[in-house]
This record gives C-alpha cells, sequence and structure tokens, in this order.
C-alpha cells in the first residue's frame, strides 16, 4: 500500500548495486508529457484512465524499454499495484513479489513527511488514495506475493537490509 516503505527500499537497494525502476516514476513522466501537474489526483486519474484504455497491465507496460535497456540481471520493480502488471513483466523475466505492510497510521505518517507532490496531507485524500490503489488490485498482489515484510518497527536500514537479505536469498 502506498507509503508503507517501497521506494526507500529501492533507494537503499541501489546503494547495495541493485538497478531499480520506480512504476510512480512512470506514470509521472506520461503526466509530464501530457502537461499534467503531478497532483495525487492528476496522476490517480491518469493512472486509471491508462489502465482503462490499454489494460490492466498498462503501467508495467510503460516501464518495459528501461527492462529492455538495462544490463542487469535483477531489477527491483517499486510500485507494482496488480497482478496484470506482474503477468506483462513475467513475459521479460522471473518474477517475485516482495509486500511490504505497515499500519495505516505510519502509512499516514511516512507520506505526511516523505514531500511529493502526489502525497496526501489529510486523512481524507489519503482514504482516497488507498481506496483507488485497492480497486486496481493491489490487495491481490499483496495476498499472493512470495513473501512479506511488516514495516511498523523498523529503522529505515533495517527495512532495507531485511529486504536485502530477501532478495539476496531468492537469488540463490
Amino acid at each position: 500500500m502506498p507509503g508503507a516503505g517501497k521506494s526507500t527500499i529501492a533507494e537503499g537497494l541501489k546503494s547495495k548495486g541493485y538497478y531499480t525502476i520506480n512504476m510512480g516514476n512512470a506514470i509521472r513522466t506520461e503526466a509530464k508529457n501530457r502537461n499534467l501537474d503531478p497532483t495525487s489526483s492528476n496522476l490517480g486519474k491518469l493512472m486509471l484512465e491508462l489502465r482503462e484504455k490499454n489494460g490492466p497491465g498498462a503501467v508495467a507496460e510503460l516501464v518495459i524499454s528501461q527492462i529492455k535497456n538495462s544490463k542487469s540481471n535483477v531489477i527491483v520493480i517499486d510500485g507494482i499495484r496488480s497482478n496484470a502488471e506482474i503477468d506483462v513483466l513475467k513475459k521479460y523475466g522471473i518474477v517475485k513479489l516482495l509486500a511490504i505492510h505497515a499500519s495505516t497510521d505510519k502509512r499516514f505518517k511516512f507520506l505526511q513527511q516523505r514531500g511529493r507532490s502526489d502525497d496526501p496531507q489529510t486523512k481524507e485524500s489519503f482514504e482516497e488514495r488507498d481506496h483507488r490503489e485497492l480497486g486496481v488490485g493491489i490487495s491481490n498482489s499483496i495476498a499472493l506475493s512470495d513473501d512479506a515484510i511488516t514495516n511498523n518497527n523498523k529503522t529505515k536500514e533495517e527495512l532495507i537490509e531485511a529486504s536485502f537479505r530477501k532478495i539476496q536469498g531468492w537469488i540463490k
């Protein structure tokens, strides 16, 4: 779910040599190409429009060129929202899904502090975003993940290290 720590992990894994792709950045790039302000409302509407027009795996399709152009054997993709996106990615390699859990209060706090233009600053906008994410199937992807980490009582470093160990275990 938004704010659980996925982007924190992805950033931390970059310093450990992993190539990372952020699916939200693909939406933000598309918004920029359409001259849309990167607000939560605009990005949410764009995400839904892309899925409606191009199918439920549309956002994953936006990152395929990055995958193809990568020279890395392992790519960390931040921000998968549906099983349809996973199906798109499976056409290009083996996919393992690590779910990151955090309480609603913790996620809201993280998002308020993060400072991205699309981060909700009110409980109402946070709940709207959660509802939108659930509507595209994120709960199914979380339920079917290969493993999960809880980020309620971890430091940033502990979260990154726990994720690193999980991924290293999958590679071996």
